[in-house]
């Protein structure tokens, strides 16, 4: 029995080690005086961030339950595209404070289900304190992105010019992340255009730089080739009958494609070399290889309607039915991409992001791209005092979910009460000031106040309404991260024993 009380011991000591060992990689880069990481791999190439995600996705990690933990900040990136350090805080110190709570004696069950009540509650107040935003309201966006882009104006400022283009409609759509639209470029110069960037050259250099004016595009989700046939058909009389018909038929199509009045064509993989000769003839623009994400893009913006290339033996006057219409496709030789301009279906705006060098290429498009998600995210859901304002205002008012907590669920809330001081203390720790002393002046001045707004100012240390001075974030990075910060937290404390699997075989 003692045996298994110390085995048991060892491992929640040993998850809790894989616990520290991730929040410390991520701790010392949050808030406005946050400092940055130096990744190095094996080649010596260097990525300098501060991005939470970005470090823990390229840090070595060998232990399974630090690899939990990253699972669960790539969740919050993927749902929410910002909040990811704030997601590894609140996971550790869920499972710190719960593995707390079980060493004491308070069954696992009981630290999980008072867990759960306290981030249900959490998750409603933090709604409860959301400020709806209205997307034609740009220094309140520009408030967001500022705060979210880690207090690059030029950023900012490009994200919310590309949000009056887009629109609130747009915004709202649940398929659409609108940091997709974020590109930064090495040499580029910062801009926001009506339209689509597509990432590829043109087919070939003799094929015009751009047309312009009511310019009639083709998207085509497949590639630009003949059938192909087999081998063994080719050896016989009918198999080559049919090889020379497929070959007439695909040169047809193409006829049909300039017949029709198509000025460019996007195709999702290959074009061969007769398709490309009789289209580059023609003064059509040629792009292929398109990432179907950015095909998808096109079709939207351009109204066209994306086709396969069994679609070209329709008849002309069907094909015409499935082309859409831009103002211009302009190849951009410095970008040595494609931008297709002022489309005729949605709105659709395109950020381009400069970057002086190389290294930084990555790191601003990072930047850029938290910019754009929590902007949309504001517009989706509303915004909260940034600065731990929001979180030690429901950390405060979880003391009432607390005191109803029945039997031992109440140290469960607690746990959640503990996790939501963790971003202060390291926002206010990395400012330089003493995170205990100032977590009780805030907590204290909100009370006072009647003002959940409340926090610290890191440039100076005194206590202000962050909602005013436009220090905010967006209340669904908030809550989101606190919920996929509880699943895991749930998932590591309910681990009893690890065992290590045989190895894979396929017999």
């Amino acid at each position: 029995m003692e045996e298994t009380k110390e085995t048991a011991f060892n491992l929640q000591e040993n998850n809790a080690s894989a616990v520290r060992a991730v929040m410390s990689a991520v701790e010392n880069t949050i808030g406005p005086k946050g400092l940055d990481t130096m990744l190095v791999d094996q080649f010596g190439e260097v990525i300098i961030t501060n991005d939470g995600m970005t470090i823990l996705n390229q840090m070595e990690v060998a232990h399974p339950i630090a690899k939990m933990v990253i699972n669960a900040v790539k969740a919050q990136q993927e749902a929410a595209g910002d909040g990811t350090t704030t997601t590894a805080l609140l996971a550790g110190e869920l499972v710190l404070s719960g593995l707390e709570q079980m060493m004491k004696g308070v069954p696992v069950a009981q630290v999980i289900e008072g867990m759960r009540k306290g981030i249900e509650a959490a998750c409603q107040l933090i709604e409860a304190e959301a400020v709806k935003i209205d997307y034609r309201d740009y220094d309140r966006l520009f408030d967001v992105a500022l705060v979210a882009g880690r207090e690059y104006h030029d950023i900012a400022q490009l994200i919310v010019s590309a949000v009056q283009m887009i629109g609130e409609e747009k915004l709202l759509e649940e398929s659409f992340k609108f940091s997709d639209v974020v590109k930064a470029v090495e040499g580029a110069d910062n801009e926001v255009f009506l339209g689509v960037l597509v990432e590829r050259e043109r087919l070939n250099e003799e094929m015009p730089r751009e047309v312009m004016e009511d310019v009639a595009v083709l998207v085509i989700d497949d590639a630009l080739e003949a059938e192909a046939l087999e081998n063994e058909a080719m050896a016989t009389e009918s198999g080559f009958r049919h090889y020379l018909e497929t070959k007439a038929s695909f040169k047809n199509n193409i006829e049909k494609i300039i017949a029709s009045g198509v000025r460019a064509v996007f195709v999702d993989r290959g074009v061969n070399e007769t398709a490309e000769e009789m289209l580059s003839d023609a003064g059509i623009m040629v792009v292929s290889r398109v990432p179907n994400k950015t095909l998808r893009l096109l079709t939207e913006h351009s109204g066209a309607r994306m086709i396969k290339r069994t679609g070209l033996n329709r008849s002309l006057e069907e094909l015409k039915k499935n082309l859409g219409r831009v103002d211009a496709v302009i190849f951009d030789e410095k970008l040595k991409q494609v931008k297709v301009i002022g489309g005729s279906g949605k709105a659709m705006a395109t950020v381009l992001v400069s970057a002086a060098t190389n290294e930084i290429v990555g790191e601003r498009e990072r930047i850029a791209k938290d910019a754009a998600a929590s902007v949309q995210m504001a517009v989706r859901e509303g915004m909260v005092a940034g600065g731990g304002a929001c979180e030690l205002a429901v950390a405060r008012l979880l003391e009432k979910t607390k005191e109803a907590a029945a039997g031992m669920t109440a140290f469960g809330v607690e746990c959640v009460i503990n996790a939501l001081k963790r971003p202060f203390m390291h926002i206010v720790s990395n400012a330089g000031f003493n995170p205990l002393e100032k977590l009780g002046d805030v907590s204290r001045a909100q009370v006072k106040e009647n003002n959940n707004h409340l926090s610290i100012n890191c440039d100076s240390g005194v206590i202000e309404d962050l909602l005013q001075k436009g220090v905010v974030d967006p209340a669904y990075v908030k809550s989101h991260a606190l919920k996929v910060a509880g699943e895991v937290a749930e998932a590591i404390l309910r681990i009893n024993i690890i065992i290590k699997r045989k190895p894979y075989t396929d017999k």
